[in-house]
């Protein structure tokens, strides 16, 4: 089995081909090619860690659509005061599915 783990987006992700990975907005359009920087690569048996290895592997991943996240509500509360204040986020996402590891 050959998967490799890759940095997208502030952290780290293990993928293997035809896997689906939901990662941080990469600016890239839906239907485009990405390359995703190995961190390390498992080939079966063989681990491959070094720089200069990893230099040449080839992560590539298509770009399936920009999505939002699910809203997150943040709320604040101090009791006797009259205080609180009330603030959302929803995170900019990016679906991938990754077509070849070289």
């Amino acid at each position: 089995m050959v998967y490799a783990i890759v940095r997208a987006g502030g952290r780290q992700e293990k993928v293997s081909v035809g896997d689906l990975v939901t990662l941080d907005r990469v600016p890239a359009e839906a239907g485009s090619t990405i390359e995703l920087p190995a961190v390390m690569l498992v080939d079966g048996d063989q681990v491959t860690t070094g720089a200069d290895d990893l230099a040449k592997v080839k992560v590539t991943a298509e770009v399936l659509e920009n999505v939002r996240g699910k809203k997150v509500v943040i709320h604040k509360f101090k009791n006797k005061t009259g205080y609180h204040k009330r603030q959302g986020h929803r995170s900019e996402l990016t679906r991938v599915k990754v077509t070849s590891i070289a």
